[in-house]
């Protein structure tokens, strides 16, 4: 019994696999962000995490890393950058000294305001190339996935 896989499964699988294309174009996604944000000292994840930090009370550690699907320890790394570039800051939460509340820093607003005009021209840019297909309905569809 051969227990190779045929080419025609392989073609179908790289043709019909949601997560290989869900990959793919987070990667060229992310790409493509990362170099409209670089001459701003930031990258795509950067600025997703500085966008979860804008809020008008600090946020739960909890409830950014839900919001981006990271696990703490991935998100802790990531406000470490932030931290030691100032732009935001960790604190112990108040109400529960177990818990952390993170905060954008004035420089993390400031930066923040520079960038959402790169983001907006990048995403405007990203959703003339989708070739007719209704970006709504993809976003609920990602949404719906996450």
């Amino acid at each position: 019994m051969s227990t190779a896989v045929s080419f025609a499964t392989t073609a179908h699988i790289r043709d019909a696999c949601l997560c290989l294309h869900a990959q793919r174009a987070a990667r060229a996604l992310g790409r493509r962000f990362d170099d409209a944000l670089r001459p701003l000292g930031l990258t795509s994840g950067q600025f997703s995490l500085l966008m979860a930090l804008n809020r008008p009370e600090p946020a739960a550690m909890s409830a950014v890393a839900r919001l981006l699907a990271m696990d703490r320890t991935t998100l802790t790394a990531a406000l470490k950058v932030l931290e030691r570039r100032g732009l935001a800051t960790v604190a112990v939460d108040p109400e529960d000294r177990r818990g952390r509340r993170l905060s954008l820093t004035e420089a993390g607003r400031a930066g923040l305001a520079a960038a959402v005009p790169v983001w907006r021209a990048t995403h405007a840019a990203v959703e003339a190339t989708l070739g007719g297909v209704d970006a709504d309905m993809l976003r609920t569809g990602l949404r719906a996935l996450a």
